[in-house]
């Protein structure tokens, strides 16, 4: 199981295979023009949407969908039109479109609830959302609502605090919702228990690993001898997971520190 993280896509932005997950496209938070420079920038014979691609709880609270945002689409239509193999597993803000599953597209794209993924090495790679394995968001839907709305005014004040962080001489981007995500006891302990149910229902189903994403997290361990690979998020980290040509693994940052 090989396995490298990075930092720098410009010498080497071709891969077997990339996963992103959480753009909640229909926010204003989305990093919209980033994701298409990603786009433009990396290349893959097959891409993975790992969940929330297009946020619909928040389009339903209120519709925001600049350009960009349909920008993105188009660019991701284009790639697979021009052969990039496209698998968009939904997650809980794109419920909206599991009632019409199994979904194809054409040839090349593949709208599914999970996939199995074979690596280069032939091993065999779970890849959810992730929200069926998330207790609250299966039993207590109000509360993930509620949590979501929170998370949303958390990413608000980010802009605020940091404008101030600069007056005061600080450059580097400091985030209150993943300080407050890495600090609270509570929200530490439901990481952990996410990533363990997780890693279980993969050993269960004779899986090598999983690769999700749900809980803006980027990640890549190795848990009793199955690999947890988290994509992270385009709200705030920007970050996706690929696998080389040569069956090698990374978690890589796309841009570090943006505002």
């Amino acid at each position: 199981m090989k396995s490298h993280e990075g930092y720098n896509v410009q010498h080497d932005h071709h891969y077997r295979s990339v996963f992103i997950s959480d753009l909640h496209l229909g926010t204003r938070h989305a990093q919209a023009e980033l994701l298409l420079d990603f786009l433009r920038t990396v290349e893959c014979d097959h891409l993975f949407l790992v969940g929330d691609i297009i946020d619909g709880w928040a389009l339903k609270r209120r519709w925001t969908w600049p350009q960009a945002h349909s920008d993105v689409i188009q660019k991701l239509l284009r790639k697979a039109r021009k052969g990039t193999r496209l698998t968009y597993v939904l997650g809980n803000h794109d419920e909206f479109v599991r009632k019409f599953l199994p979904l194809t597209l054409g040839d090349t794209i593949d709208i599914v609830n999970e996939y199995t993924y074979v690596t280069q090495e032939n091993d065999h790679y779970l890849v959810t959302h992730g929200d069926f394995f998330d207790s609250i968001t299966m039993t207590k839907k109000w509360l993930a609502k509620f949590g979501d709305v929170s998370y949303d005014l958390l990413l608000r004040l980010n802009h605020p605090i940091n404008r101030f962080r600069r007056l005061i001489g600080y450059k580097r981007f400091w985030s209150l919702s993943n300080f407050a995500k890495q600090s609270v006891k509570k929200a530490v302990m439901y990481i952990d228990d996410y990533e363990s149910v997780l890693i279980t229902e993969a050993k269960r189903r004779d899986f090598n690993g999983v690769i999700c994403g749900h809980i803006h997290k980027a990640e890549y361990k190795n848990m009793e001898g199955t690999a947890y690979l988290n994509c992270g998020d385009w709200v705030e980290s920007c970050t996706f997971v690929a696998e080389t040509h040569e069956g090698e693994w990374k978690v890589i940052h796309y841009k570090t520190d943006q505002f």
